[in-house]
């Protein structure tokens, strides 16, 4: 690990490359010919997502090339080359086996954006096992939750989150990333010493295509968060919006923001750029606009992705109309993504005078990986508020109520034909939890409109789901937490509109007899979702009310509430 901080080395980003005309690309699409563009003659790599995203690069003669630019809140920086993360995962992959990990289990972190989480991802791939990532703003319940339904077999963090786990430690093998007092004091394996002990090689396990990688969760509105198993299939697809959506290049310096506790950034900042064998970019520090800018400049990304928030954020905070002239304060971007909400044509101007780029808007799913994009390496007509057209590989349609294909120009469900969708690879939630296909389609749940030019255009959920600065909340989690508190009766969440957010978390409650509302009060249920839940799904406004709006059969009317709150 090369902790030495060295000057990047100004890259000549050549922004004149024509792309691929996307109608004939998508028409033509065959994916025995993607896999022999990503994996050339040894397409058996994909059947280990560690040889897939690190082996084969080392094998292959680029163990030197960097992997991995890491900075911390300190301002200091690691860099790790493809060698040094086979080295290292190799250690931690024995370190696992020594454990009792076998292939198909699942093993987690809880950490920031570290050079140890990667490495973490890496070893678990190693051996065969899942990856489950756990988002480092989880509160006790939705780590317990995730927990108990993978059954998860070792969990790495470090001392900021270990209270967290409390009892959970009981069942699962805890190793602690940070000083070897930190690890005494909570009687956990040490991460540095356990792993200094163990070998540096260890072969790969090969798979089969259908087997598990990663192991998500995802948010609904009724009962509880549903899993999501992303097999080696995915591989591809990743590869394909990395490369022609996102338009990866060799020469890039791309930072991904996006958490990797979330699909995202696990997806789209960790997998889809090694899997490329281009450098990826970890800064650890929380979102801050002047330093968003700064690390922008230090390090000269050329291609970003993002959340329409954090574009938002950038904007609102004035930072980058001030240095726009300053040639200290130079970007070198060429190319940016943005991902979770749809972007406005005031934010998109502002990005493309102020940050000196395109940007392009994508959409996606937790199931499913991103498959509508606008496509900056595939040529067609990208309209600002779209979704953009479907990704290479995927046939998607808008259907009504009785499963019907609507004509351009009319709202409806969109789905995916999975017959006619090679790179689709989602097959249905990990335990059963929901029926996402009926017939041939997958249900994105999610209603949009086509029009002529192939574009589609999101019109918003036809469930509750909020999303929130990018992260999807599900408002039955948010409500059973706050129903917690002793003073509360009923409880119903929803998304309130926000300039920055996009949406934010009220909560309507009802107390129970004799109680009366009180800021106290409002802000315990504040503070117990932070603890219980997560600190980005917490309701920013508490409103007392005497009753809520139902269905006859009792289902609350959270579309009544949403109108209540937009007057």
């Amino acid at each position: 690990m090369n902790t030495a901080f060295q000057t990047a080395t100004i890259v000549d980003v050549d922004a004149t490359i024509t792309p691929k005309n996307y109608t004939d690309y998508y028409n033509n699409f065959d994916m025995n010919a993607l896999l022999s563009e990503i994996f050339g003659k040894h397409v058996d790599d994909r059947l280990n997502a560690y040889m897939a995203c690190c082996g084969r690069h080392v094998r292959d003669g680029r163990g030197d090339n960097i992997a991995l630019v890491h900075e911390d809140t300190s301002g200091n920086v690691t860099r790790m080359s493809f060698a040094e993360l086979d080295a290292a995962s190799a250690q931690v992959a024995n370190l696992l086996l020594f454990y009792g990990v076998q292939v198909g289990d699942q093993v987690a972190t809880m950490l920031p954006r570290t050079p140890e989480l990667l490495i973490v991802v890496l070893a678990t791939w190693r051996i065969g096992a899942v990856y489950q990532p756990l988002f480092t703003a989880f509160g006790y319940d939705s780590i317990k939750y995730r927990m108990d339904k993978a059954n998860t077999k070792v969990v790495f963090t470090n001392q900021e989150n270990r209270g967290k786990f409390e009892d959970l430690a009981d069942q699962t093998k805890m190793v602690m990333v940070g000083s070897v007092e930190d690890a005494q004091t909570w009687g956990d394996d040490h991460y540095a010493e356990s792993m200094a002990a163990k070998s540096k090689t260890l072969a790969p396990v090969s798979l089969d295509t259908n087997a598990p990688f990663l192991q998500m969760f995802t948010s609904g509105t009724v009962g509880k968060s549903k899993g999501v198993s992303v097999p080696l299939a995915a591989l591809s697809t990743f590869y394909l919006y990395m490369r022609y959506a996102i338009d990866l290049r060799d020469d890039d310096n791309y930072w991904n923001m996006a958490d990797p506790g979330w699909a995202y950034g696990l997806y789209y900042a960790i997998t889809g750029p090694l899997l490329l064998g281009i450098t990826t970019y970890f800064n650890e520090a929380g979102f801050d606009a002047t330093h968003t800018r700064d690390f922008m400049v230090r390090h000269q990304i050329t291609n970003l992705a993002s959340s329409p928030t954090a574009f938002r954020m950038m904007k609102s905070s004035g930072v980058f109309e001030h240095s726009h002239n300053d040639a200290n304060a130079k970007l070198s971007l060429r190319c940016a993504n943005s991902a979770g909400e749809t972007l406005n044509t005031e934010v998109v101007s502002w990005l493309e005078t102020y940050l000196g780029c395109q940007v392009k808007d994508q959409y996606g799913q937790t199931e499913t990986g991103m498959t509508c994009c606008a496509h900056h390496a595939l040529a067609h007509k990208s309209p600002v508020g779209s979704m953009g057209m479907a990704l290479p590989g995927h046939t998607l349609v808008v259907l009504n109520d009785d499963m019907q294909v609507l004509p351009d120009g009319e709202q409806g469900q969109l789905a995916v034909v999975v017959s006619q969708s090679p790179a689709f690879y989602f097959r249905g939630y990990s335990w059963n939890e929901k029926q996402a296909f009926v017939d041939d389609y997958y249900l994105t749940g999610d209603v949009v409109e086509r029009h002529s030019d192939g574009s589609y255009w999101f019109s918003g959920r036809d469930d509750d789901i909020i999303i929130t600065a990018g992260y999807r909340v599900g408002p039955t989690d948010v409500e059973n937490t706050v129903l917690e508190h002793d003073a509360v009766a009923e409880s119903a969440a929803v998304g309130v509109p926000d300039e920055v957010r996009g949406h934010t978390i009220k909560s309507y409650v009802v107390l129970k007899d004799g109680i009366t509302g009180s800021e106290k009060i409002a802000k315990e249920i504040q503070d117990l979702v932070r603890k219980r839940l997560s600190t980005h799904a917490y309701p920013r406004e508490v409103e007392f009310v005497t009753e809520l709006p139902k269905t006859p059969s009792g289902k609350i009317q959270r579309f009544l509430l949403r109108s209540l709150s937009a007057t």
